[in-house]
């Protein structure tokens, strides 16, 4: 018996060697695990590391009455380093069945990280590859810190599905940070009756059986959290506003109104002021879920969890440029987002002959100093996700333009705007940046000005 154990140890040993020494060949080779997480400082997480994805090609099919989602993602991607690992963010569900590159590779769950081994010695950097995850479950509803829901979130007929900023991986496997961008295709099908209205450019929808499948197509870049596949019974009108395909999908239930129809004029508008619309189709998706409480920009077509009043339309459509087209880098700059789409519906205001931005400026500014929940935190330091989506991004965010706007003047203002979205299309951007950029444009030194505006938590009063 000692005899088979020093065996048995002697065994173990050489094991041990040979596994650290291929470990160490691997590493040699350049092959590594890419990073559980992009280090957002506020969904640190949230994305993965060691690959770009370039398409999503989402095949889902839906049971409103069993609230089951099966869905099928063929992810292409290319491998920015050596990976003998990576992961994807995916909320729940049972994976059925995975592979790279068309062979079944190991993988393991923890929390929202699907981890992925391909078979060895992994993935060369540099080339591209594919992962294609079958699975199937209850779809996740995400709270988020500030307590609003986001995901896929079962309406009376259907679904209102939105992601920002965590919600994707809710429905989808997903590299989800903003910094990663990628083409869509979708595929969905759903009982007969039923809509479904994804981003980008409606393909086709073909009913069998009592099930129709809805295809749509998204050829521009697009950030995960900004995918949607709502889906319901809806009143939809296709049309083109500007030779752009639109698509405009009401709930039946909701009273259609005239506001809608202002869609085409705020389009024109803002192409006029921040350049050609960014995007390959436009619209609106109006459906009744006023549980979830707010409007979102998903690209190409804004989901509505009712009918928005107008002011409410410019702002999302204005994401288009600011939010969708020209993207955050991390979190904590969403002002650059929100700030830019408030002080949008401001110009809308203005262009129509009603309060100028001006007037909103004066109005808000006029809030006393010392209400510190209306100044605090400042637009590009909310300090917590807990105010990703505080009043201030907004309203201070908006007023830092129109401060902005009036200290260099409406030219080199509007050119620093028009210009902003023209360089950075389908781009990731940060304060810094726009800083940079405002001082080129306008050949003056704004560093005290944006200190003051957006990063210190006093009322500005001298800028």
């Amino acid at each position: 018996m000692r005899t088979r154990h020093v065996a048995l140890l002697l065994g173990a040993l050489v094991l041990l060697t040979f596994a650290a020494f291929a470990g160490s060949a691997r590493a040699a080779d350049g092959f590594t695990p890419g990073s559980a997480g992009l280090g957002d400082p506020f969904f640190p997480n949230a994305g993965n590391g060691g690959y770009d994805v370039t398409n999503y090609s989402l095949t889902l099919a839906y049971e409103r009455t069993t609230n089951h989602l099966a869905g099928t993602a063929v992810i292409t991607a290319r491998a920015t380093q050596g990976l003998s690992r990576f992961n994807l963010d995916l909320r729940g569900f049972t994976i059925s069945q995975l592979l790279v590159n068309g062979q079944s590779a190991s993988f393991a769950r923890d929390g929202q990280e699907l981890i992925i081994t391909p078979r060895p010695p992994g993935i060369r950097a540099g080339t591209s590859f594919t992962v294609t995850v079958a699975y199937a479950g209850t779809p996740a509803i995400v709270t988020d810190p500030d307590q609003s829901i986001e995901g896929w979130i079962p309406t009376d007929d259907g679904a209102f599905v939105v992601g920002e900023p965590q919600g994707s991986p809710a429905w989808y496997p997903a590299n989800d940070n903003p910094r990663d961008k990628a083409t869509y295709d979708f595929a969905v099908t759903v009982p007969a009756g039923l809509k479904v209205m994804a981003n980008g450019v409606l393909i086709s929808n073909v009913t069998q059986n009592g099930r129709t499948t809805w295809v749509w197509r998204e050829t521009d870049p697009m950030a995960p959290y900004l995918a949607t596949a709502t889906l319901g019974r809806f009143d939809l009108t296709e049309s083109t506003v500007s030779g752009i395909p639109s698509y405009v999908a009401v709930d039946p239930q909701l009273s259609k109104g005239q506001v809608l129809s202002k869609l085409p004029a705020i389009v024109a508008f803002y192409s006029s002021i921040y350049g050609p619309y960014p995007l390959n189709a436009v619209g609106s998706i109006v459906d009744s879920a006023k549980e979830v409480g707010y409007s979102l920009e998903t690209q190409t077509k804004p989901v509505y969890d009712r009918m928005p009043d107008e002011a409410t339309l410019a702002h999302e459509l204005s994401h288009m440029w600011y939010g969708d087209s020209v993207t955050l880098t991390q979190w904590p700059d969403i002002w650059l987002h929100e700030g830019f789409a408030t002080w949008s519906e401001w110009i809308w205001s203005e262009h129509n002959g009603n309060k100028s931005a001006h007037q909103w400026f004066e109005q808000l500014y006029n809030t006393p100093a010392h209400d510190i929940r209306f100044w605090t935190p400042p637009p590009a330091n909310p300090g917590t996700p807990v105010f990703l989506f505080n009043g201030t991004i907004y309203y201070r965010g908006g007023m830092t333009l129109q401060a902005l706007r009036e200290k260099v003047g409406d030219f080199a203002f509007f050119r620093i705007m028009r210009t902003w979205a023209k360089q950075n299309r389908y781009g990731n951007v940060t304060t810094p940046q726009f800083i940079a950029h405002a001082e080129q444009i306008s050949g003056m030194d704004l560093d005290h000005f944006f200190d003051v505006w957006v990063y210190q938590p006093e009322k500005p009063t001298s800028w």
